[in-house]
Parts: C-alpha cells; sequence; structure tokens
C-alpha cells in the first residue's frame, strides 16, 4: 500500500523560447514493505512495465533523495519515493572542463591543460568558450556566454564565465575591486631556495608574442605576484603564486626571472615535464558576486600529477 502525495515542486519556469516547463514530479509515501519495482508498478497502473523500467534505467526515481536504479530495491514504510516524469537534461559532461559552479548570471569551470579559453585564428571550436556557449544553447537556443578573464592554453584550472553582456561589462570593469584573491600551483625546476617572496616587473610583448620583463614603465605594464614556496625535493619545488595583478603570463615570466622556469613550459625556459604538461594551475579564486554581492569561493586543490613529483 502506498500514499500518493500532491507533485512536488518543480521550482522550474517556462524559457523564452517556448520550451516547456521542468518535468512533474511525484511524491508518493510507503505504507508497508515492498520492493522498488513492485511498488512503481501499483503507483502507475496506468503504464506499461516498460515505461516503469525506463523510470529506473534513467535515473528518474529516488528513495529518501537517492536515485535509486534497482527493481528489487527494498522499501521500508515511511520511505519517500519520487518520480521524475517528462524529458529529463543530462548533466553537462566534457573530457576538457567541469563546471563548478552555475547560476543565472554566471558560471565558474575547472579547465584542463590544452584547452584554449577562446577562439584563434587557428581554432574556433576547441575552446571553452565555444563548449559553453553550445551547452547553453543547448538548453535556450537565445542563451549567450561572454568572456570574463583568460587562461593559457597550457594552464589548467578555474575560470568565470558570464551569461549576459551587461554581467561581464561589470566584473571586467571593477576587476581589481571584486576579484579578491587568485591563487595559482606551479612546479619549477631548478628547486626554489626562498621561502616566500614578491616578484615585481613591468611585462611587455615583443613582435613574436613571447612576453618579458622590463624595469622600463614606459615600455611595459606593471606586474606583481606574490610566491610561497609549498613543497621541495632535490630536482623540484611546488610554488604556490598569488596574484596581484593579472597579466598575460604573468606567472610564467616571473618564474622564469627567478630562474626557477615551470617545468613543461619550454617557452619560457623550462625543463621537459615528466608529467607531460605544463605544471601550472590555478586551484581558487575569490570574488564578489556580481549580482548578488556574496562572497564566492572556488578551490580545487592541488592536481594529483603535481603531487606524485613529490613521493
Amino acid at each position: 500500500m502506498m500514499k500518493k502525495n500532491r507533485p512536488a515542486d518543480t521550482a522550474g519556469r517556462k524559457r523564452d523560447n517556448g520550451a516547456s516547463a521542468a518535468p512533474r514530479v511525484d511524491e508518493h509515501t510507503v505504507t508497508e514493505p515492498s520492493v522498488l519495482m513492485e511498488f512503481l508498478l501499483a503507483v502507475y497502473k496506468d503504464k506499461s512495465r516498460t515505461t516503469v523500467k525506463s523510470y529506473l534505467a534513467h535515473g528518474q526515481v529516488t528513495v529518501g533523495g537517492v536515485a535509486k536504479t534497482g527493481f528489487d530495491t527494498p522499501l521500508c514504510a515511511g520511505d519517500v519515493v519520487r518520480v521524475t516524469l517528462g524529458h529529463v537534461e543530462k548533466p553537462f559532461t566534457h573530457k576538457m572542463l567541469r563546471i563548478v559552479y552555475e547560476d543565472d548570471d554566471i558560471i565558474v569551470i575547472d579547465k584542463r591543460n590544452g584547452l584554449l579559453s577562446m577562439a584563434t585564428d587557428s581554432e574556433r571550436i576547441k575552446t571553452a568558450y565555444y563548449i559553453l556557449s553550445e551547452y547553453l544553447k543547448s538548453k535556450d537556443r537565445s542563451a549567450r556566454i561572454f568572456i570574463v578573464h583568460r587562461l593559457d592554453r597550457e594552464t589548467s584550472g578555474l575560470m568565470l564565465f558570464a551569461k549576459s553582456m551587461d554581467v561581464q561589462h561589470k566584473l571586467q570593469k571593477n576587476w581589481e575591486d571584486m576579484v579578491l584573491e587568485r591563487k595559482y600551483v606551479a612546479v619549477v625546476s631548478p628547486p626554489m631556495r626562498e621561502e616566500e617572496g614578491v616578484i615585481s616587473s613591468y611585462l611587455a610583448e615583443n613582435k613574436a608574442y613571447m612576453v618579458y620583463s622590463t624595469k622600463n614603465p614606459d615600455e611595459g605594464e606593471l606586474a606583481v605576484t606574490r610566491f610561497r614556496r609549498l613543497k621541495t625535493n632535490s630536482r623540484y619545488s611546488m610554488v604556490e603564486c598569488m596574484l596581484e595583478t593579472g597579466k598575460k603570463n604573468q606567472i610564467r615570466v616571473h618564474m622564469k626571472d627567478k630562474r626557477c622556469p615551470i617545468i613543461g613550459d619550454k617557452r619560457y625556459g623550462g625543463i621537459s615535464s615528466p608529467i607531460g604538461r605544463v605544471a601550472l594551475h590555478a586551484g581558487r579564486i575569490r570574488f564578489i558576486h556580481p549580482t548578488s554581492g556574496k562572497e564566492m569561493l572556488f578551490d580545487t586543490g592541488v592536481p594529483a600529477l603535481f603531487e606524485t613529483l613529490f613521493r
């Protein structure tokens, strides 16, 4: 036996492009011991056995808030079974990035190394911008995504995107005030002797798009990086870098200036990387939400591959 409750609040709203509202969620309270398949067949007498099986197979059934797929999942009196009816959006997955956070105004992602932030003359599709744009358009054809800041192709880690031009402009215009903290983790070689310090220089770019440090303020823009040594051994040091300014290739150039270039970063003097990548990761970002005004913090920690160099 069971008691059927009113459909649960789906908290959905109809999209402007005419897409249907969020799926209906039915809620049922178990009144006596049973197994899940028998329970569902008794509840949905007007549905075929195949249809009820599909609810389970597609993860549309939860017991006590936990998704269940097993036909013989035991049920006890008092258990709450929820069934989502209608189209269920599949969670976003992509081998080159994952969505860490999303709301109506922003998306925070964790980008893999090797993926461009945005299009270049030679590549327009294999970019974080394109992947996110296609993801949003799959839900709403009128949706757009806007670049707020960039990560180098070789760098992995956290990136922030805006869902409207207004939010993009607000973040970029007030970047120094709204972004409270940006920390990277790098593995450098040879090992860094200093435990902590500050690197300050003016960065300029030559005709070959190589960024370099200069002491001439008329030639470049001021860049400041604070660093702290986290781990070290005979070959490498793991260094935490905190940006006080966000200039192109800033950390890569400043580590070269310290004569401790990032491993794998051959463009800026680094040795070959035993982990097969440039060892630079944007692991932490803390900022003021552009709409709510709340402080947001995201931290992905140190990549496992970096840790293998210190075992």
